[in-house]
Formats: structure tokens, C-alpha cells, sequence
């Protein structure tokens, strides 16, 4: 048997309602969108949440409640592993990081996470670090300098 020989059993496959096909069919003329009006046209149709005119129900219900989310702090994210492409011995700052391309600006500060090894001795200043992170770097002979 080869790969072309292969077919689905008879009844599998069911071709698509082909709308629109004249009057034999059961779907020609309006093709199951009734006559006229806006969803009858091409393009047609409201937004999701529309209610014709009516208040909505998403603003007529009251809104409760308080987020601190606005003011949570967003840091940039650097994984151990990445910090290999410095030299030995360099003392690396998110200035040195935003050179290479590692991160693209520096938000609410630079987080640096354990995922990857390092095999470069470095003293890498952020504002966080995670567990896996200092231990890799300290154990690479490096030293972490925390930014507050």
C-alpha cells in the first residue's frame, strides 16, 4: 500500500452546504440570511455585546472593586544562561545588557533568572535575582550586586 492509495471510507467525508447555488438546492437565492437588513448584507452584523441600542448589559451592570495591578512593577526578564556572551571579569549593568540585545529597555528594573549555565566569571548588578540565579552566578565565581 502506498501513501496516494489511501482513501477515506465512504460516508467519512461530507461535503461542505454550498450556499447560494440557485434554487435546486434548498440555499440559493438569500442562502439562509433571510431578506434584507443588516445581517443580511456582505460585511453585515453588530459587535459582540450590541443590544441594538439598548444599554448594554456589560454597562448597565455596577462596577465594583479595586485593582492594584496598574501599579505592580514590570521588570525585564534575563535568563543566566544569556549572560555567556560578556568577557571575564566584567562587571555588567542594564546599560551593558540593552547593548547586546538581551533586553529592549529597562522598565521597573531587570530580573535575572536561573534558566541555562554560565561559565563566565561576572558581577552582575540588577534589581532582582532569582534563587538558581545567584547560586549559578556565585558558583561560576561571579558576585551578584543587588540595585535598590
Amino acid at each position: 500500500m502506498k501513501l496516494f492509495e489511501l482513501s477515506s471510507p465512504s460516508g467519512a467525508r461530507k461535503a461542505p452546504k454550498r450556499k447560494g447555488r440557485g434554487p435546486g438546492t434548498g440555499n440559493g437565492k438569500t442562502a439562509g440570511r433571510g431578506h434584507k437588513g443588516q445581517k443580511a448584507r456582505s460585511g453585515g452584523g453588530v459587535r459582540p455585546g450590541f443590544e441594538g441600542g439598548q444599554m448594554p448589559l456589560y454597562r448597565r451592570l455596577p462596577k465594583r472593586g479595586f485593582s492594584n495591578k496598574i501599579f505592580a512593577k514590570v521588570y525585564a526578564h534575563v535568563n543566566v544562561g544569556d549572560l555567556n556572551v560578556f568577557e571575564d571579569d566584567m562587571f555588567i549593568t542594564h546599560e551593558h545588557l540593552m547593548a547586546k540585545g538581551l533586553i529592549k529597555k529597562r522598565l521597573d528594573g531587570v530580573v535575572v533568572l536561573g534558566n541555562g549555565e554560565l561559565t563566565k566569571r561576572l558581577t552582575v548588578s540588577a534589581e532582582r535575582f532569582s534563587k538558581t540565579a545567584e547560586q549559578k552566578i556565585e558558583a561560576a565565581g561571579g558576585k551578584v550586586n543587588k540595585v535598590i
